[in-house]
């Protein structure tokens, strides 16, 4: 029994080919609504519509939803994060140079925290910071 054929597939277009939501969330390995979700977040993922509302996206918007994708989900960022280095970065160098992105061209990476201890220093300023808030709500009830 020959196996399916799931459409064609990047291997079988040209490398310049646009390619349909369906293959782009295929090659991906996410969701349809995820894409479209990110076309709302990031204005910079604009693929081509067609009559009737069909996306074809172009290799460039395939390499950014990749870098994107990498970047929330193996890199730890936030859209709004994402949307911070692409304001700041641009696209081009957000694909083509990712450490870049992350930190900077003239900073280095800074030494890493045996595991955990960001968390306890996160709690801590965390609880500093609310005891700080309950101070100034204490006096402006005091005060009222």
């Amino acid at each position: 029994m020959p196996p399916e054929d799931d459409g064609p597939s990047r291997s079988t277009k040209s490398p310049n080919a646009f390619r349909t939501i369906s293959e782009v969330a295929h090659e991906l390995g996410l969701p349809q609504h995820v894409l479209r979700f990110w076309e709302s977040k990031f204005a910079q993922v604009s693929p081509m519509k067609r009559a009737g509302g069909r996306r074809y996206y172009r290799p460039d918007d395939v390499a950014l939803l990749s870098r994107i994708r990498d970047l929330l989900h193996h890199e730890g960022y936030t859209i709004k994060g994402v949307q911070k280095l692409l304001r700041q970065n641009g696209v081009k160098n957000l694909q083509k140079a990712p450490d870049v992105a992350k930190t900077g061209p003239a900073e280095e990476a800074p030494p890493k925290a045996p595991p955990g201890t960001e968390i306890t220093d996160g709690i801590r300023a965390a609880v500093a910071d609310l005891k700080g808030a309950c101070g100034i709500l204490r006096d402006a009830v005091k005060s009222a």
